[in-house]
């Protein structure tokens, strides 16, 4: 008997580019996030190096380098990198993609990930497709990633459903647990103009944040 991959695996995500039943897929950045970044006064600026964890078909972090933005898209599915490089190439200093598990901290530090290397990290889709129990992991990895004074500009979807990817999250947790991963808030709000979801439904519960990491 044949098993398939788990959720939490690269193969498993490498299936689900293959067949195309990756149902999150915008083809483009996503809207609440664009109109962020192009319009909000609090909004961060180029020349910066931002990574973008979980960076699927790389939309955002070509849209990132478009900006002016020194950007990696990490992702460790290597269907998803080759789809990323695909659609988007390469820019030398600008854009470029690497296959590696965000929380294996040694592999990212032989990418030149070390700690203190980035001075953003943009999230989206990233948190709600891993295992729960690895969402500490995960709030440590960017911590550590992140300069002091950097920033983490993310898209969450707080949904109350059971099961997952995609995992749903609790919006007032979701503060308390980043406040006590070492980051300050300065935005959080329910997301305005999100995408319908694959049913053609608004996508609801979606809050985006902006955090600023701690000096020390």
């Amino acid at each position: 008997m044949t098993h398939s991959p788990a959720p939490d695996t690269g193969s498993w995500w490498d299936q689900r580019y293959r067949e195309g039943s990756d149902r999150w897929e915008l083809g483009a950045p996503s809207p609440p996030l664009q109109t962020f970044l192009e319009e909000h006064t609090q909004a961060p600026k180029p020349p910066a190096q931002v990574l973008v964890p979980g960076c699927g078909r790389g939309h955002e972090a070509a849209f990132l380098a478009s900006l002016g933005f020194a950007v990696v898209g990490l992702d460790f599915s290597a269907e998803a990198i080759a789809e990323a490089r695909r659609l988007h190439g390469e820019q030398p200093a600008r854009l470029c993609w690497l296959q590696a598990d965000l929380m294996d901290e040694a592999a990212l530090a032989a990418a030149g990930l070390g700690p203190g290397s980035c001075d953003g990290v943009l999230e989206h889709t990233c948190y709600c497709a891993i295992d729960p129990g690895l969402r500490p992991a995960y709030r440590q990895s960017v911590a550590r990633l992140i300069k002091p004074q950097g920033w983490l500009l993310g898209l969450f979807w707080c949904h109350g459903r059971p099961g997952g990817p995609p995992y749903g999250s609790d919006a007032h947790q979701l503060v308390s647990d980043f406040t006590a991963a070492g980051f300050s808030q300065e935005v959080w709000q329910p997301a305005t103009n999100s995408s319908p979801g694959p049913d053609n439904q608004p996508r609801d519960n979606e809050w985006l944040g902006l955090w600023r990491r701690a000096a020390h």
